[in-house]
């Protein structure tokens, strides 16, 4: 596998800072089906790391196994340090992993979030309601504060004169833009994106692109999983590249100009 100096990896190891995302050794079985077959992942904050492959290579996965919709079979992931889904405790005189309980689970996965290919929105909430849901029953908040912050973000992904529309009356393009405000208004430190524009029609992909740099911009931490690689050579810190299970190649978004290892060039060409 290549991995570049310029690796977050490297970054981590020369600096010290914390990363926010590590994946140690990462393996996931669905019964006889060895999905991932340790993954080994280091994302700096304030990074937007690209993960590219074909279908089938575990990319989606991986992501839901961060935000703990799934369980590990083995490895470990830690985000801003803290390691997800078990804590260490003493057990008769000896160190053991517990699994972490529900309410744990959920403060974890608070400083995560995620928006999927699908959009996912109620479609009898309009488009402020379902950015507010959240903020009021999950976070708690009083709906006057939820409201506000939900046309703050809803106005940041260009949807503030839509707050009163229905999912049904929206584009795909604008629904995704919603998830995406969804996600923003329970102020995650770290942003996932599961092929968010795979499911649009090709001229509706733009608008959430521009989203998407957006919050590059403004030092977002964000792990996309993506087949658009002009917004990969334009946005990414890191690029990834997963093929059966395994990363192939890491590094700068040079490699996609640059790619080292056959199965990635192979990729390429399919696809640009």
């Amino acid at each position: 596998m290549k991995n570049t100096a310029n690796s977050n990896d490297y970054v981590a190891a020369q600096t010290g800072v914390t990363p926010a995302v590590q994946a140690k050794g990462v393996h996931k079985a669905f019964g006889s089906l060895h999905v991932l077959k340790g993954i080994d992942l280091t994302v700096m904050p304030g990074t937007v790391t690209v993960i590219l492959g074909p279908s089938g290579s575990g990319k989606s996965t991986f992501l839901r196994l961060i935000n703990q919709l799934e369980t590990l079979t083995g490895g470990e992931i830690d985000v801003d340090g803290e390691m997800i889904g078990y804590k260490w405790v003493d057990k008769d005189g000896q160190r053991v992993l517990q699994t972490l309980d529900d309410k744990q689970i959920a403060a974890q996965r608070a400083k995560l979030g995620m928006v999927f290919q699908r959009f996912n929105l109620f479609p009898h909430m309009t488009t402020l309601e379902n950015v507010m849901e959240a903020p009021v029953h999950v976070a708690h908040k009083s709906k006057s504060e939820a409201r506000e912050e939900a046309i703050k973000e809803l106005q940041r992904v260009g949807m503030g004169d839509r707050l009163d529309y229905y999912p049904m009356q929206l584009s795909g393009g604008q629904q995704q833009r919603v998830a995406i405000a969804r996600a923003l208004a329970m102020h995650p430190d770290i942003m996932l994106f599961d092929e968010p524009t795979s499911a649009l029609d090709p001229e509706l992909v733009g608008e959430v692109l521009n989203v998407m740099r957006s919050l590059a911009q403004g030092g977002m931490t964000m792990i996309c999983v993506t087949h658009e690689i002009g917004f990969a050579r334009e946005v990414a810190d890191q690029i990834v590249f997963m093929d059966g299970g395994v990363v192939v190649e890491k590094g700068g978004p040079e490699i996609i100009d640059n790619p080292t290892e056959p199965r990635f060039k192979d990729f390429l060409n399919h696809v640009l």
